[in-house]
């Protein structure tokens, strides 16, 4: 079987050697037709990637068809074109007896803390699958990053008629600008990248955008009146980002971290207690934040289109993958593709 193997830091193999998954009961095998690249897959490649060991097959953002699998309650069948839930969770640990499996002690993520889809098949627990029938590839391939956008929106509580500040133009936090759009709410856009401001107008529905190296401060005390947003979102995944974060939340309102940084962040108590601030990780997604997703892409409110950026067969990817690192490459989100 063909695949790609992040053998160590910083080096992909491509093999053709790698073993057939096995199918244990309650699971199926799924033959892989899309892979989206991750922020998650290049931390891995350079080596800052939290909980993870080398050797290691990438890939979590899939979807494929379903080659074999038992009788199943979910009326899934051989055929069926499905995208993958991949986060493996326990089912008994008190997040997830409490439907908090996006955060499950005992997560297994695929790419990260077992072998993921960058290979031609993969053997998944059905609970994992999502049909996803009324879709191209290529939407159902963005199910997953999306729905990370989608969650740390539910997370942070913002709704309809709600300012919110998102912070990151990056795949990830353009999801959570769209899915908060997508709930009603009226998004203001911060990053360095003018012309990635300007994708967040176009492409996310952002209302207004800030530039984080001209004064934010200044300029979102300009927006808000002087209170500033009740419900910020940080998505950068940068310790300086995530640390001054903290200064554009108004009294009484909230910071949620989507991005991931392999480091410790420091805050000043006084100014977090004197605006009774609230700070939340959002992490993962669940079912229902897929579900979110597909409704919004089915009914035209998310264009996937302009979302996907960069493809690459498998064969391919590996003399690609340095060129995506680059900013000058302007990706948004790349996609392997299979026949």
């Amino acid at each position: 079987m063909k695949g790609i193997v992040c053998e160590e830091v910083g080096r992909f193999v491509f093999r053709e050697d790698l073993p057939e998954p096995q199918m244990r009961e309650g699971e199926a095998i799924v033959r892989i037709r899309r892979i989206g690249i991750c922020g998650t897959d290049l931390h891995a490649y350079r080596g800052n990637q939290p909980f993870f060991t080398y050797p290691r097959v990438l890939g979590h953002e899939l979807v494929g068809t379903i080659e074999q699998i038992e009788d199943n309650r979910e009326g899934l069948r051989a055929g069926d074109p499905v995208s993958v839930i991949p986060y493996i969770h326990c089912g008994h640990c008190r997040a997830c007896l409490s439907g908090k499996t996006n955060c499950c002690q005992h997560m297994k993520v695929l790419g990260v803390h077992t072998d993921g889809g960058m290979r031609e098949r993969i053997a998944v627990p059905i609970s994992s699958l999502i049909k996803t029938e009324g879709l191209t590839l290529d939407q159902a391939a963005m199910l997953e990053p999306l729905a990370i956008g989608a969650h740390a929106v539910r997370r942070s509580g913002v709704g309809a008629g709600d300012q919110a500040l998102v912070i990151g133009a990056g795949p990830i936090g353009l999801g959570v600008m769209a899915m908060a759009v997508y709930a009603g709410a009226k998004v203001i856009a911060m990053d360095v990248n003018d012309e990635r401001l300007d994708f967040c107008k176009g492409w996310a529905g952002a209302e207004h955008t800030v530039s984080a190296l001209r004064e934010p401060k200044k300029r979102l005390a300009e927006l808000t009146d002087g209170s500033f947003p009740a419900y910020v979102i940080d998505a950068t995944g940068n310790v300086s980002s995530m640390e001054n974060a903290f200064e554009f939340v108004g009294h009484g309102g909230s910071l949620t971290y989507v991005g991931l940084v392999k480091s410790t962040i420091t805050f000043n108590d006084p100014d977090f207690h004197a605006r009774e601030m609230t700070l939340q990780g959002s992490r993962n997604a669940t079912r229902e934040d897929f579900g979110r997703v597909y409704a919004a892409i089915t009914d035209g409110s998310i264009d996937i289109g302009r979302y996907i950026t960069h493809r690459s067969a498998l064969e391919d990817m590996i003399g690609q993958f340095d060129s995506w690192l680059k900013p000058e490459s302007k990706v948004i989100k790349a996609l392997v593709e299979l026949d």
